[in-house]
């Protein structure tokens, strides 16, 4: 069994604790919080949790095999690295790091020791993700053609990213995990309406060879709640409702064909094309479940984690150049020097294989 130490009792923390503690595969044996009232709330839910405000403690105790990070983001490098040095596997939530050469170095730590770096990307272990990467996989859809998605509500607002960082990530995961392509461009536009804050409302638009586009629109000053995507390709098209209580997928048999002659536009007719819609059944279990006993097989029996560091890597590449582009007037930021880049090369490599 997998001896855990959560960092962080905030808001992910709680939920942590609970999805590692219901598994058989783990034990969460200790909290660190800095606020002793959060402690106490932890105490109160599971008695046997030892707690402290002094995080080292966790660290430098051999009875804990991993630690679970749930604090904001400018602590997750400092934090990670420590428990990486300290031999322990790591668990952190999304995103990774504030920065590329952060995240670079804290995936390298983590191979050298040969130390499990798992980032928590939590949709890509829902049941409506994976099936659409099955989905994806069968060639069900046909060729790719984009990803569109609004996630939007009303706050919570951060104080040390802006709206890319917090919504934006998850879309990004998604697609990562799903499309068989690398983006290799993201322009990126967005404004804040609160004096002196990060940016609350944004829009991503992402470049992929094949005419593969992705467009995110993420905003936390909405007056209702959205999870909406749509993935269009050319044999099917499918819309995911992450809001949806049942039906959270629905796979559409509709499209266009070409006839005609394709290369004189003129002479090229469009016909439309009008099938069924069906909605698949779903895995049900909680993700945090599955990403938790996941994490914990890549401990015991030396899984790659689906979402590793390279995984966190990869997105917090284009997090940051969103950034740039965001500071730029939406200018496209291009990642050819990507491709160029040895850890990337074998990262995709690793992703064609799984």
């Amino acid at each position: 069994m997998i001896k855990i130490g959560v960092i962080g009792y905030g808001y992910w923390g709680p939920n942590l604790v609970r999805n590692f503690s219901d598994i058989p595969e783990a034990e969460v044996v200790a909290v660190s919080d800095l606020d002793q009232k959060r402690l106490g709330v932890a105490k109160s839910r599971h008695s046997s949790l030892y707690t402290t405000t002094d995080y080292q403690a966790l660290l430098a105790d051999p009875a804990i095999d991993a630690i679970a990070i749930a604090t904001p983001v400018s602590t997750h490098y400092h934090l990670a690295l420590q428990a990486l040095e300290a031999g322990k596997h790591v668990f952190v939530e999304k995103p990774l790091t504030e920065t590329v050469k952060q995240a670079e170095q804290l995936v390298a730590v983590a191979e050298q020791r040969n130390l499990v770096l798992h980032v928590d990307h939590t949709f890509i272990y829902t049941g409506a993700v994976r099936k659409i990467r099955e989905l994806v996989d069968n060639g069900d859809l046909g060729d790719l053609y984009y990803y569109d998605s609004v996630r939007v509500n009303l706050g919570l607002f951060q104080h040390d990213i802006n709206v890319i960082w917090d919504l934006a990530v998850h879309d990004l995961s998604i697609m990562d995990y799903v499309f068989p392509l690398t983006p290799i461009a993201v322009s990126a536009t967005g404004i804040s309406h609160v004096p002196d804050k990060p940016a609350n409302i944004a829009f991503l638009t992402l470049f992929f060879e094949n005419n593969v586009i992705g467009h995110l629109h993420v905003n936390w000053l909405a007056p209702v709640k959205l999870r909406r995507t749509l993935i269009g390709g050319s044999r099917k098209m499918v819309l995911y409702d992450d809001l949806e209580p049942s039906e959270k997928i629905k796979i559409y048999d509709k499209g266009i064909t070409l006839n005609g002659n394709k290369e004189n536009l003129y002479k090229t007719m469009i016909g439309y094309r009008t099938g069924d819609m069906w909605a698949p059944q779903l895995e049900i279990t909680e993700a945090l479940r599955v990403e938790a006993q996941h994490f914990s097989r890549c401990i015991t029996h030396g899984e790659r984690s689906l979402s590793d560091g390279r995984a966190g890597l990869r997105i917090v590449r284009i997090l940051e150049a969103a950034n740039r582009s965001l500071h730029e007037e939406g200018r496209p930021v291009k990642f050819e020097w990507l491709f160029g880049d040895a850890a990337h090369a074998r990262a995709l490599s690793i992703k064609a294989a799984a």
